[in-house]
């Protein structure tokens, strides 16, 4: 049976090898081996633009063979159990305990669980202070990782800190170079930290208060104070695209990135902190990348903050049509939107436009510096429909800082004029309003603020769902709101949630959280339902994203204050990042 099994294993992650083109395989003992996961499934993990970029950024190296792991699905982890076979890479089959490194890319806070389920499942032992000489050393990059590793930092021995383009490639060769001098596991670890862009939290010791508050972080002698996020400057010199096709993936396109970060200031965004500066690509380099994804035929999905922000958008929908391919894109804003690029996207197949309003309100949208009025909402939609776009779907928040009840009317308020709006045109569509409870996320501004009360929350929704239900037309959706909790802990969590996570794991994943928390004597509420002082220590505060001190808790009291800030391209506002 067991060996029945581990055939059947192999033979599966062959097949889909063999469905894929792009991928690379090295003879064994020419190149170092490094094990880049994914903790999530290989349907979702292919979709991932960042996993595609540091697979080529590893693999162009003369002295790395990467290969990819993935979580198996329900019925194949439960081979992998049966079976005792260990974890096996995409490329060669081979076992994840047998990977000197293993890389985990890290994009979404419900994937930590994920992230222990493949340790295990690749015979590595979870916890990095356990590990012997000879084992693997671990490692995590991603959006998750660069604002908050905490969580996670009993599992991983070092966090890269920013893009991986601008990190790796000294990581690496601090590495290597470690390995070859015969350097302990905890000798490498302290080169490794005083690499740009390295935290390892092993080096880092919080002190805690009696009321459970951060006091201070204290970093190890000879260890850096802070680890600043390091970005790459040229986006020209590291083209970002699919590198592995496959029919597999959530969308099924071939994805080119136009640009990076995002200089909206839109203060609940925590990549538009985290990724700034906003940098594009050239449109030279994007037509490079169209014309060597034609031979696939696949439809083009641009990546990108904000698509329409791209300077020359409308020139590359021309540039992507002429090649004969159509296209879909990441996300635009209503207020930035162009013709040519809703009339490229329906020649595209493109049947539902998607736009971010974010909140009801005119205030509620000065609160969180959206910079969207009402009349871009109408202009988008009144060129769609001029496009032939029969379908629309508005992304709103609730319990964001500062709400009203009368803020949730809004939400209703808007949405049925805008319903009413479409059929005046004589659209009988489908309005789609997707509704999500807001977190605070760390290095935002209102990483201070509380996350509003799940009863707030779940009555907001109750309002919503009564107010559209007897208009035809109109539905609603949103992510449980339960697990939106958990996710708030996970993302502003210090290094005791890593106890939790690990407990709650052993005790069976997600479902089991609440359990481990109180069996740890820790109150979500602390973490999730408290004002926060100005001068707090939090969990991430030996990170530096780049931005002066004062600049996010000014962003706050503007945010009260109902002040706008203007985006970066209307003139720098000096929040430190580009060094000026």
């Amino acid at each position: 049976m067991k060996n029945n099994l581990t055939w059947k294993l192999r033979e599966h992650l062959r097949e889909q090898l063999a469905k894929e083109k792009g991928y690379q395989v090295f003879p064994a003992g020419i190149r170092a081996r490094f094990a880049l996961v994914y903790p999530n499934s290989y349907f979702v993990g292919m979709s991932n633009l960042g996993m595609h970029i540091i697979y080529e950024l590893l693999n162009r190296r003369p002295d790395t063979a990467c290969e990819r792991f993935f979580l198996p699905e329900r019925k194949e982890m439960a081979d992998y159990e049966r079976s005792r076979t260990p974890l096996m890479s995409m490329e060669t089959q081979q076992p994840l305990y047998e990977f000197p490194l293993i890389g985990f890319a890290v994009s979404f806070e419900m994937d930590y669980f994920h992230v222990l389920d493949i340790l295990a499942a690749g015979k590595v032992r979870l916890l990095a202070a356990e590990r012997g000489e000879r084992e693997p050393l671990v490692i995590a990059g991603g959006p998750c990782a660069t604002f908050n590793p905490e969580p996670l930092s009993r599992f991983v021995d070092a966090f890269i800190i920013g893009e991986g383009e601008a990190v790796l490639p000294r990581f690496l060769d601090v590495y290597y170079a470690g390995r070859s001098a015969g350097l302990s596991r905890g000798e490498l670890l302290r080169q490794l930290a005083l690499v740009p862009g390295v935290y390892v939290p092993s080096l880092y010791t919080p002190e805690y208060g009696t009321d459970g508050q951060i006091l201070a972080i204290h970093p190890q002698a000879g260890v850096p104070p802070e680890v600043r996020r390091q970005w790459v400057q040229n986006l020209d010199d590291w083209p970002a695209h699919t590198v592995i096709v496959t029919e597999n993936t959530e969308f099924n396109l071939y994805l080119i990135e136009t640009a990076r970060g995002c200089g909206r200031h839109c203060r609940f965004c925590m990549a538009g902190y985290c990724f700034r500066q906003p940098r594009n690509r050239s449109r030279s380099v994007l037509q490079q990348e169209i014309a060597a994804a034609k031979v696939y035929q696949k439809r083009i999905g641009l990546m990108g903050a904000a698509i329409s922000d791209y300077p020359e958008i409308d020139a590359l929908c021309g540039d992507i049509l002429g090649e004969g391919l159509t296209m879909s894109v990441a996300s635009f804003r209503a207020d930035s939107v162009t013709k040519p690029l809703v009339e490229a996207l329906v020649a595209s197949g493109m049947q539902t436009l998607t736009i971010a309003p974010e909140a009801g309100s005119a205030r509620m949208r000065s609160v969180i510096n959206k910079g969207i009025e009402e009349k871009h909402l109408f202009q988008a939609m009144a060129l769609g429909l001029a496009a032939g776009i029969r379908h629309y779907r508005l992304y709103i928040m609730i319990g964001l800082p500062y709400e009203e009840p009368e803020d949730i009317e809004a939400i209703l308020d808007l949405t049925l004029r805008l319903k009413d709006y479409l059929e005046a045109q004589g659209n009988r569509g489908t309005l789609t309003l997707s509704v999500n409870p807001f977190i605070p996320k760390p290095f935002t501004p209102f990483q201070w603020m509380p996350m509003a009360p799940k009863a707030v929350v779940e009555a907001a929704l109750k309002r919503l769902r009564m107010g559209i239900a007897s208009r035809h037309g109109i539905e609603m959706i949103a992510e449980p709101v339960r697990e939106a909790y958990v996710q708030g802990v996970l993302a502003r969590g210090d290094r005791r949630i890593a106890d939790v996570l690990y407990a709650a794991w052993q005790l069976g994943g997600a479902k089991a959280f609440r359990r481990a928390m109180k069996d740890a004597g820790l109150d979500a509420a602390f973490y999730l339902h408290r004002l926060r002082p100005a001068e707090e220590v939090f969990p991430w505060q030996a990170l530096n994203m780049g931005f002066r001190q004062t600049y996010l808790y000014e962003e706050l009291q503007r945010a009260a204050k109902l002040q706008p800030t203007k985006p970066c391209f209307d003139g720098c506002q000096r929040c430190g990042v580009c060094g000026k």
